[in-house]
């Protein structure tokens, strides 16, 4: 599936559009950044609480496929700034990292609870 897909999902609000065609393989939740930087798998859609400038540093370089900021989380202004120049694609959600990521699973593996 690719970033278009999680428009669809009511939870979620576009903050930042970016790439909207790249593909997304899995979730991935971490709010450490260094840990984020050696686990997270390529094309994930990144789950976090965090909204640095570092956050944006390390989406990059995990070249994940968008950044969804959950539990009301925001991105601070420079974040905003870089993430903007940087075409990253940003999510926000009320919802804890865990459920936004499940949603997010469910979609990856077209899973439809009944």
């Amino acid at each position: 599936m690719n970033v278009q897909t999680l428009t669809a999902i009511p939870e979620f609000s576009m903050l930042i559009e970016g790439d909207m065609n790249r593909e997304i393989n899995t979730p991935y939740c971490c709010d450490l950044l260094s840990i984020a930087m050696s686990k997270a798998p390529a094309n994930a859609a990144w789950v976090t609480i965090m909204g640095n400038i570092n956050t944006i540093a390390v989406i990059t370089l995990i070249d994940a496929s968008c950044l969804i900021l959950a539990e009301g989380a925001k991105l601070d202004g420079p974040a905003l700034e870089r993430a903007k120049k940087e075409r990253i694609t940003v999510f926000i959600t009320e919802l804890p990292i865990f459920e936004a990521a499940l949603l997010v699973y469910q979609k990856v593996h077209d899973f439809n609870p009944i």
